[in-house]
């Protein structure tokens, strides 16, 4: 079981981006959680929690659609209440290519 929380400095990097990104439609979530994803991986529950990203799997999926390559790495995680989840933690591997301007 995968026991890692997430650090102080990492919950705060987070919340920044979501304070510097705000809106709930999904362009802006998919926008905080690429930036999120640029700084270090992220499971789905700091995406939720911290990024206010509320399906953070079909932001993933979305983000994919665009092009970016992204990573599942598959965890154990005990939330508060003491249950064991297995969540996914993003990875971004490789950024969509710009197009060029023809």
């Amino acid at each position: 079981m995968d026991e890692k929380k997430t650090t102080p400095e990492k919950e705060a990097a987070l919340k920044s981006l979501r304070d510097q990104f705000t809106g709930l439609d999904a362009a802006t979530q998919k926008t905080r959680l690429l930036a999120a994803l640029q700084l270090f991986p992220v499971t789905t529950f700091e995406a939720s929690r911290f990024l206010d990203v509320y399906h953070p799997a079909g932001r993933i999926r979305d983000l994919r659609d665009d092009g970016h390559e992204i990573l599942t790495l598959w965890t154990d995680t005990t939330t508060e209440a003491g249950v064991t989840h297995r969540i996914g933690r993003y990875v971004l591997v490789r950024m969509a290519q710009q197009e060029q301007a023809a």
